[in-house]
């Protein structure tokens, strides 16, 4: 396997960007192949199995253009297909899960909200994250039905993704929360309507952005396959959505969006 050969990155559609700019800053000399599964986005309301599906039939494209390493970056295709993706392919594979563990950390007043999907709340992984992480913590979960869609038919600045976020935030914060964690990769594209939302008052919004980039990073290292040429890395983007509107948006959300706050 050349080091040279990229990082596969893929999701229910295009949020998983918001993983693969983090991937991008640290780690400028890698090429990066990313995937886009828009035509069946969200995954939160698709059977289990279908899911499994989608998400093996996208690693099988992706490992055929040469990925040395894949990323699911999705929350909903790595709490239900993380394990068998695992004990089926060779290569190294980085999945996701909601940010429990730092939200815990963070916290001032013992209580976190999260946001995600239905299915990433109701999971077997998400249970044991609280269990294992949350015994003095208070969680908030909220699932958030049409925040996806939204964000994926571009309408990040809208004002109906802003009533939607108000909607599902303000009980969180209501309820004291001081720390929210956006378990999905498509809502980090949401955090400056957030961020208007709660005001300045001292809560933190949590994503996985930056600990999936590390993590991908600690893996390369391990595996010595960190790309040795030090020329910025190319990307390449692919979508089973053929549409211009979901070109348009991949390439302003990649050239445009400011994630880090």
């Amino acid at each position: 396997m050349s080091n040279s050969m990229p990082i596969g990155i893929l999701d229910s559609g295009i949020g998983g960007l918001s993983i693969a700019k983090e991937i991008r800053k640290l780690m400028p000399y890698e090429n990066i192949i990313y995937f886009a599964d828009s035509a069946y986005c969200p995954y939160g309301d698709k059977p289990k199995e279908f899911i499994k599906h989608r998400v093996f039939t996208l690693c099988d494209f992706l490992i055929h253009k040469g990925a040395k390493i894949l990323v699911i970056a999705c929350n909903t295709a790595s709490i239900v297909s993380l394990d068998d993706l695992r004990k089926h392919y060779a290569i190294p594979i980085v999945g996701v899960e909601p940010a429990v563990k730092p939200a815990v950390q963070a916290t001032k007043t013992g209580v976190i909200g999260v946001l995600a999907t239905s299915v990433s709340l109701s999971g077997n992984r998400f249970a044991s994250l609280v269990k294992r992480f949350c015994t003095k913590t208070r969680v908030i979960t909220q699932p958030c039905p049409g925040l996806v869609e939204l964000v994926e038919q571009g309408e990040i600045n809208s004002i109906k993704t802003k009533k939607l976020l108000h909607k599902y935030l303000i009980p969180l914060i209501a309820e004291n929360a001081d720390t929210i964690v956006l378990g999905c990769t498509h809502y980090p594209f949401l955090k400056p309507l957030i961020y208007e939302i709660i005001g300045n008052n001292d809560i933190k919004v949590i994503d996985t952005g930056k600990p999936v980039a590390k993590q991908t990073l600690r893996v390369l290292k391990q595996m010595n396959l960190l790309n040795a040429e030090h020329n910025h890395g190319k990307e390449m983007f692919f979508s089973s959505k053929d549409s211009k509107q979901n070109k348009d948006l991949i390439k302003y959300l990649w050239e445009n969006s400011q994630l880090s706050q």
